[in-house]
């Protein structure tokens, strides 16, 4: 079996990164800036699933194009994986298994995986409010607004969708991908765990301190569960039930969180 060198892998990473979540970071810091200079954070909002068109079939092929490419990084992922062995551990990653089980991505345990997911939804999502309550009292959160969607009957669906796709793009790149390249690249995994948690944190720095620090957390804890489980899908699990309380809860009850 070939094994790329470490002068590759490099490459591979950040050309992954940079069609993903590492530009989705660089903005993200941009962003923030570009908000901090206008007013106090606490004045500003975060739109996190925007109307894309007043028309409404126009909008609806937009957001499906937009779910759909956002996904196309996660099969590159797949791609260059599908010919080596995974950095760590045994499991599901032996010779010859298919990337999505050296991830544990997919279907082999659907029980235990939706049981873990909901547990991971509940140890993240619960906190997670308490800590946005606390950022927006001290100024360093914007309002976050999960979704400005018109009322269409596609808009649950496609929020749904919205949601899985966060939890299929950051979990297998930012848990699965980075925990087997960075340990290839030489990093201890504590190291590792650190850099995959902090790029989850950046890329949320535009909604404010208090969500980079929210996520980070999230990252060291689902980073380390990946190490011991070496598998991905809880993850994806919990990510994209998070999401699709908020998106969905905020789109059918709700008014922009915080504001007021």
């Amino acid at each position: 079996m070939l094994v790329p060198s470490r002068r590759r892998l490099r490459i591979e990473v950040w050309i992954v990164l940079g069609l993903s979540l590492g530009q989705s970071a660089v903005y993200s810091v941009v962003q923030l800036l570009d908000k901090m200079t206008r007013a106090p954070l606490a004045q500003g909002t975060s739109t996190l699933n925007r109307s894309q068109s007043p028309r409404e079939y126009f909008d609806l092929t937009y957001q499906l194009l937009d779910i759909v490419f956002a996904l196309v990084p996660v099969v590159l992922v797949i791609y260059f994986l599908s010919e080596h062995r995974p950095a760590f551990g045994s499991g599901a990653g032996g010779p010859g298994a298919s990337a999505c089980g050296k991830l544990g991505f997919n279907f082999a345990r659907p029980g235990k995986d939706l049981l873990q997911g909901l547990g991971l939804a509940a140890l993240i999502g619960i906190p997670s409010l308490g800590l946005y309550a606390a950022g927006r009292a001290l100024g360093i959160t914007t309002a976050i607004i999960p979704s400005a969607l018109d009322s269409y009957w596609w808009t649950v669906p496609v929020l749904i969708l919205s949601a899985v796709r966060h939890g299929i793009v950051e979990e297998v790149i930012v848990v699965g991908y980075l925990l087997d390249r960075l340990p290839r690249l030489g990093w201890s995994i504590p190291v590792a765990i650190f850099a995959s948690s902090m790029l989850r944190g950046s890329y949320h720095l535009y909604q404010g301190f208090g969500p980079f620090i929210g996520n980070a957390i999230m990252g060291v804890i689902f980073a380390w569960i990946y190490t011991r489980t070496r598998r991905v899908m809880p993850l994806v699990i919990a990510h994209a039930l998070l999401d699709i309380v908020a998106f969905v809860g905020f789109s059918l009850f709700g008014k922009a969180v915080g504001l007021g």
